[in-house]
């Protein structure tokens, strides 16, 4: 919007020619992001608190959980609020990618919210049916697929890390192949919230990543030079990654530990997909598995405990998701957090080697 309304002036007043440029703008997306985090949060707490929006803690878990009981959730409305505003604010609205980034992002929010509000408000303690919010995930990932094979016609090859000229095509498979990586990363992501400031961390992390994927991806010489696909137009995902970023760091303010607020499914659901359809349209799908190294673990946790107990009636792990596990060996929840981010970093740092060690 912004960008619309400004840089039309730089015919007559040079200096709004800087709003062509996507670094300051996703400068500003980020800026714009943490702040409205700061002036919302506060304000949005309070009326979650005083509407006794509180998370329920499972009496299955860790004894120390017990004292988050009635800890507002729901927050994940600042995080969408603060990917999607300043989105509108710095983006250049005429761009596709942006489009259905926002569509992904606001639909998965919106499953996440009716789940939350299920189980929060409503007290069914199962919230939307496991069948209900899978089929609502597979639905939304579907409609964006169709929109990124069809509409927006990115080439349905898929990059292989490591491997310069290995890109596998995978024709009209593509589309049920991004339903797969954006419902695996909401999901992925929905796994790993579950001690303060856990799940946030890793995704600014990867947010932050995949804003440098974006850059590279939609500049051509650089792309080029890099010998990754190039998409024209996609750097303008840059901006939407700024400000998931942004917001991200606005939520940790409050989301770190002892943790004022909760993102719930609401925040953990739209990140993920978010971060999911980012890797698509960049054409770096599978490297989202390193980059989300940390979601990838908590979600291969449950599997692996669910498959062994069901099958020789043992755990793998004393409690999954594996984050759990720590806790119930002794574990400070604040190491755990910090232990997690930082294996986060070291995994970023290996995605971004990829764009060299080919």
């Amino acid at each position: 919007m912004l960008y619309h309304l400004l840089y039309p002036l730089h015919v007559d007043y040079s200096f709004f020619n800087v709003f062509r440029y996507i670094t300051f703008r996703t400068i500003y997306a980020s800026i714009t992001a943490l702040l409205l985090c700061f002036v919302i949060g506060p304000w949005l707490i309070r009326e979650l608190g005083s509407h006794q929006i509180g998370q329920t803690i499972r009496r299955d878990g860790p004894e120390r959980h017990i004292a988050k009981e009635g800890t507002p959730t729901m927050g994940g409305l600042l995080i969408v609020l603060a990917v999607v505003i300043p989105t509108l604010l710095w983006a250049n609205l005429t761009n596709s990618y942006v489009w259905i980034a926002l569509f992904v992002t606001v639909g998965y929010g919106g499953v996440g919210f009716c789940d939350d509000y299920r189980k929060v408000i409503r007290k069914n303690s199962k919230g939307l049916s496991a069948k209900a919010k899978f089929a609502s995930q597979i639905l939304l990932a579907g409609a964006a697929a169709t929109m990124i094979y069809m509409d927006v016609g990115i080439q349905d090859k898929v990059s292989i890390p490591f491997f310069k000229k290995l890109n596998p095509s995978l024709g009209i498979l593509y589309i049920p192949f991004i339903i797969l990586v954006i419902v695996g990363a909401s999901n992925a992501v929905n796994l790993t919230d579950g001690l303060d400031g856990l799940a946030i961390g890793p995704a600014i992390i990867a947010a932050g990543t995949y804003m440098l994927f974006a850059y590279l991806t939609g500049h051509v010489k650089i792309a080029n030079y890099l010998q990754i696909p190039y998409v024209p137009g996609v750097g303008e995902l840059t901006i939407f990654c700024g400000a998931m970023a942004g917001a991200g760091i606005g939520f940790l303010w409050f989301n770190t530990y002892p943790a004022q607020v909760f993102m719930g499914d609401t925040g953990s659901l739209s990140l993920g997909a978010a971060l999911g359809v980012v890797a698509v349209m960049v054409k770096q799908e599978i490297v989202l598995v390193l980059v989300g190294g940390v979601f990838v673990m908590e979600a291969l946790s449950v599997i692996f405990q669910v498959f062994s107990y069901k099958t020789t009636r043992k755990r793998i792990f004393r409690m999954a998701p594996v984050h759990h596990h720590f806790e119930l060996k002794g574990w400070a929840e604040p190491k755990i957090i910090v232990r997690f981010w930082i294996i986060s970093i070291i995994l970023a740092l290996l995605a971004i080697s990829t764009l060299k060690i080919r």
